[in-house]
């Protein structure tokens, strides 16, 4: 059982590994591994209702695949894009992911929160997210 209502939804294991190496709240995360079937989609969808759902999928084609669906089937989710040049979420560096991730309201491993060029003052001073999270 998770104590958060947020949901991500990312592509394979790596990235999931990669996120819950950021991440330090409790958030469920559940891979599509690339190609799901709609029906395998629906299913979650409806184990879902409620949730606050992000969509994080790789910058190329089976992403964009996994992205149309989810804006077709599920406006409401909110997807996080990262930049192209890591290409996937599993590749990402870790301070990016944070930075990233706590623009979009989560709470990350303050340790990985620098300042240089992916870290966002705005983020940091109008979320408040920097601090620890205690659960």
């Amino acid at each position: 059982m998770y104590l958060s209502d947020k949901v991500l939804i990312v592509e394979g294991k790596t990235d999931k590994r990669r996120i819950e190496e950021v991440l330090v709240e409790p958030v469920q995360i559940i891979c599509t591994f690339g190609t799901m079937g709609v029906s395998k989609l629906d299913e979650i969808l409806e184990q879902l209702d409620g949730s606050d759902i992000y969509i994080l999928s790789d910058a190329d084609k089976e992403g964009r695949k996994i992205r149309k669906w989810f804006k077709k089937h599920l406006s409401e989710s909110t997807h996080i894009y990262i930049d192209p040049k890591f290409g996937e979420v599993g590749r990402c560096p870790r301070d990016y992911l944070a930075n990233l991730l706590m623009r979009h309201g989560f709470y990350v491993d303050t340790s990985l929160i620098m300042k240089g060029k992916f870290y966002d003052e705005r983020a940091v001073r109008d979320t408040g997210y920097i601090q620890s999270y205690s659960f």
